[in-house]
């Protein structure tokens, strides 16, 4: 019970000090706020691009064209060594009748030049469209499935999709980057400004410490203050992100100049992005209020 009212006391203490040094408590909130505005925008940046790379990753299929003579043994052999592959996440085959139907459906002159055609003389060849799990290993299951016996020529946009791969590797490398880099200066910064507020505050600590309050006394109520600074401080980052990514989804009708760069969903996006703004303002205020008076006391 004793803790818990020391405890209790502290926070009611720290919570009456931010107001109490007003004009201190508000440069570290707007430097916190400042800070976490710029972390939220990479974050955003960062996620977006890497869930058009996932979804650029996940529509790259292999295109596996049959031979013109196959019988429906063969094929059945093709389609069960295709599903026991390892990296195959799935796959569906398509016959030459359908394909032709389709175009012939899409265009008129290609109904014209297609509708007579017989079984012999349509030269469109049967295809299996398969996905696979990694995309790292998508040149070495396609020289799996071109050793089938069946099968004439696999095509997946070789030498296009390696360097895809590689471009996106770097990207995401870079974003995490980033982010790792801004919450780094974030730390630092915020830990700054704290300490200026705690050095302006030097008369304060020491009444304290004449009056024999311990080093662990001293610090809890600065430590509880930097999670106040850090919490209030991430209120409009908060909003910010919330309400402007909304609007920017919705502005945009959830894509980035074409389908093919879909953003990401704001629900749960925005929630988990405040979560982290959240929780970054207030370890970051918590640590640099610690470190500020660690520092100060010479421990």
């Amino acid at each position: 019970m004793k803790i818990l009212r020391m405890l209790s006391r502290n926070i009611r203490d720290s919570f009456k000090s931010v107001f109490r040094n007003f004009a201190l408590s508000l440069a570290s909130i707007s430097c916190i706020t400042i800070t976490l505005i710029v972390v939220s925008i990479s974050i955003i940046m960062s996620a977006n691009v890497n869930n058009f790379a996932t979804l650029v990753e996940k529509d790259v299929t292999i295109v596996a064209f049959l031979d013109s003579n196959i019988t429906d043994e063969q094929r059945t052999v093709v389609d069960e060594t295709i599903k026991s592959l390892k990296n195959v996440e799935s796959y569906e085959f398509t016959s030459k009748k359908d394909i032709t139907t389709d175009m012939m459906d899409s265009s008129k002159t290609f109904k014209n030049i297609m509708e007579n055609w017989t079984d012999e003389e349509n030269p469109i060849q049967d295809t299996y469209q398969i996905k696979v799990k990694e995309i790292e290993k998508i040149n070495k299951t396609a020289k799996e499935i071109e050793g089938i016996k069946g099968v004439d020529v696999v095509k997946y946009g070789e030498g296009m999709i390696e360097q895809l791969i590689v471009v996106f590797d770097v990207v995401r490398k870079v974003c995490i980057g980033m982010v790792v880099a801004l919450i780094l200066v974030t730390a630092f910064l915020i830990s700054n400004t704290i300490k200026i507020t705690i050095v302006a505050r030097k008369r304060e600590i020491d009444i304290m410490r004449l009056v024999g309050a311990s080093n662990i006394n001293i610090k809890i109520p600065f430590i509880f203050e930097g999670l106040f600074l850090g919490a209030l401080g991430s209120i409009i980052p908060i909003i910010a992100t919330a309400i402007g990514y909304d609007s920017l989804y919705k502005h945009f009708n959830g894509q980035l100049f074409s389908p093919f760069i879909q953003l990401v969903k704001p629900s749960p996006f925005t929630f988990n992005v405040a979560l982290i703004l959240l929780v970054i303002g207030i370890l970051v205020g918590m640590f640099g209020s610690w470190r500020a008076v660690r520092k100060h006391l010479k421990i």
